[in-house]
Parts: C-alpha cells; sequence; structure tokens
C-alpha cells in the first residue's frame, strides 16, 4: 500500500492573518494591524448520498488550531507470478479516503457559565445519528467541515472524539479541556464541486456576517442581485433571515448552485 501523508503547520503569523492591514469584521481592508480570522467545525445535516444538508450549528475554535495533519492512502496489489523471479507488476486498486486531525482547546475559566461541557457534548453529538435521520428510518450522524477564513476542507464525519478534562472548578465542574478529533472524508456528491480537469475540490467562497448586514443586502453584494436572498437562505438553513445573528457564517455557492437550492 503507497500513501500520501501531509502535515499542515502554520504559525500565529500565518495562519491567523488574511492580509497585511487591518480589516473590519466584513473584510474591508483598513490600516492597522492585522485582522484575525477564527477556524470553526461547521456541522451539518446528513443529505442524501453522502452529501451535506443543511447547517445545523458549529463548533468555534477558541484558539485556531496549530496543526491539522492529513492523510490519504492508495492501494496497489502486486499477483505473484507462478515459477516467476520477480514479483508482478503492480495494480492500483483504489484510494482510501482522506483522514484529517486537528486538536481543539476550550478554556471557560473566564466565561459566565465556566463550564466547558457545552462544547465538548456538541462535539460528542457529531457521533450519533441525528433525531431526524432517526425519524426516516435512515439513522445517520452530522457531517461537518472545517471552515478557516475562505477556506474549507472535504465534508466529513467524525470518526473520534477523545477529550481530556485538564482544569476544574471547586466543585469539580470541568473549565479547561482539549480535544483530539479525527475525521473521515464523507464519499458522494459534495457539496463543493470538483474540478474536471485536475480533479482537485473548488473551495467555496463564505461571508461571516457583521452589524448592519442582511441577506438581501450580501445576495447584491455577491449576485448582484437582492431577491436571491431567498436562495440564499435556504441554501445556508436559514429559516428565519430576520433574526440572523451577527458573526454568521454564509456559504456562497455558485449561481447555478444558488437556483438549485430553490429547485430552479
Amino acid at each position: 500500500m503507497a500513501g500520501q501523508h501531509i502535515a499542515l503547520m502554520t504559525s500565529a503569523a500565518m495562519a491567523d492573518v488574511a492580509s497585511p492591514g487591518d480589516k473590519t469584521p466584513g473584510g474591508v481592508a483598513v490600516k492597522g494591524r492585522p485582522k484575525m480570522q477564527k477556524a470553526q467545525l461547521t456541522i451539518y445535516d446528513p443529505g442524501n448520498g453522502g452529501s451535506a444538508g443543511a447547517m445545523r450549528g458549529a463548533v468555534p475554535f477558541q484558539f485556531n488550531p496549530k496543526e491539522v495533519t492529513i492523510s490519504k492512502s492508495a492501494k496497489w496489489e502486486r499477483k505473484p507470478a507462478k515459477g516467476a523471479n520477480k514479483a508482478g507488476p503492480p495494480e492500483f486498486t483504489g484510494s482510501e479516503a482522506a483522514k484529517m486531525t486537528l486538536e481543539m482547546f476550550f478554556d471557560a475559566t473566564a466565561a459566565q457559565d465556566g463550564s466547558v461541557v457545552k462544547a465538548v457534548e456538541l462535539l460528542m453529538s457529531c457521533l450519533v445519528p441525528t433525531e431526524e435521520s432517526i425519524a426516516q428510518k435512515k439513522p445517520s450522524p452530522p457531517l461537518v467541515v472545517l471552515h478557516w477564513g475562505s477556506t474549507a476542507s472535504f465534508p466529513a464525519f467524525i470518526t473520534s472524539v477523545s477529550a481530556k478534562l485538564t482544569l476544574f472548578s471547586a466543585d469539580g465542574t470541568p473549565v479547561r479541556a482539549s480535544c483530539a478529533v479525527q475525521l473521515e472524508e464523507m464519499p458522494g456528491e459534495e457539496f463543493r464541486r470538483q474540478n474536471p480537469t485536475s480533479g482537485s475540490y473548488e473551495v467555496r467562497r463564505s461571508h461571516r456576517t457583521i452589524a448592519g448586514d442582511s441577506l438581501a443586502s450580501v445576495a447584491f453584494a455577491e449576485y448582484g442581485d437582492p431577491a436571491a436572498w431567498r436562495a440564499l437562505a435556504a441554501f445556508n438553513g436559514i429559516d428565519d433571515p430576520l433574526r440572523m445573528p451577527t458573526g454568521t457564517l454564509l456559504l456562497l455557492p455558485s449561481p447555478d448552485e444558488l437556483g438549485q437550492s430553490l429547485g430552479a
């Protein structure tokens, strides 16, 4: 078996700075200190054929990961020939799914509730089927995507979460935790399109809303049509556009995908 192993090492200066100069939360460049882009694991309903459905939540990183490891393997087989002096030629039998490992650190020592239990439980919930999938008699856990600024990983399912509780309050409440998370690529129809010439995935653009943003204003800025807000809301699984909180991460599909989200 031949394998490919990639370790993505980042420093605070390289990972957290989007570009020289400061930016507003909407990404407008201004002079000043660099703008930090926060990473998060976005959670999606399991869709048909292994695709990602509507967005159902997110687990934000308190501190951006210092290391993300991605591995992918290819399978080769050699069939020995009877009486031959050398091994037979290798035969490619397929590629295995990409795998990713990362660590998430939570610290609630300064938080009002003073607990990391909710964050850890949210990660653990990605290992069990959703209530909706059970009701449809197709039990499946949610899918996740690592979003960091304008980049996104492949859709994946979490295979393992190992939470180490490292600090407790006087009453035994855990206030600090380190979670090792392992993910595996979900094959099938991806919500990111594949380049037919290179075979690589096209990263979807995203926008994190700031004060004053609305779906109509984002739709106008991205597609030149404020009326496209309905399709944008449907694509991102937003039920009440009037109550979209500041800081919401919106995925910005291509115009073709946007039309498909309303069945066009």
